[in-house]
């Protein structure tokens, strides 16, 4: 095969059509590593929601069963909760409680914790709310 000047065969990609498709990969990565970060904080936000959801929960049940209610988390534990769960958002077991001098019922004997909360100081990017006040 006879090949002249202006007929030379090229197989192969040049360095700038490579460069152009690394270049679109790593955009491509970048879009899914935001898309990824933005999910995780998602499902951490819906475990916090169903965490308070539970606490209060076993907080009321406990003040309705012992006509008392539980001075702290660890009154919770056994009967009502199986563990107190780790806030999702700090990592830690360090959840506020806050209690108030009201009573449930006539019956009920004591106060104590009422509400419980985040100790994060973090706002959440999808609410614009702190999570404490969750």
């Amino acid at each position: 095969m006879r090949t002249g000047r202006n007929q030379i065969r090229q197989f192969g990609f040049t360095l700038l059509e490579l460069m152009v498709v690394m270049a679109i990969i790593l955009i491509l990565l970048g879009m899914a590593a935001v898309k990824y970060q933005r999910s995780v904080l998602t499902a951490h936000e819906a475990v916090l929601q169903t965490d308070l959801r539970a606490l209060r929960e076993a907080i009321d049940n406990y003040t309705r069963d012992k006509m008392a209610a539980p001075q702290s988390l660890d009154d919770l534990k056994g009967t009502y909760l199986y563990e107190i769960p780790t806030d999702p958002i700090t990592q830690k077991k360090d959840w506020v409680t806050e209690s108030e001098d009201i009573l449930l019922s006539p019956e009920q004997t004591s106060t104590g914790i009422t509400k419980v909360h985040s100790a994060s100081a973090a706002i959440s990017p999808n609410t614009n709310t702190p999570y404490s006040s969750w």
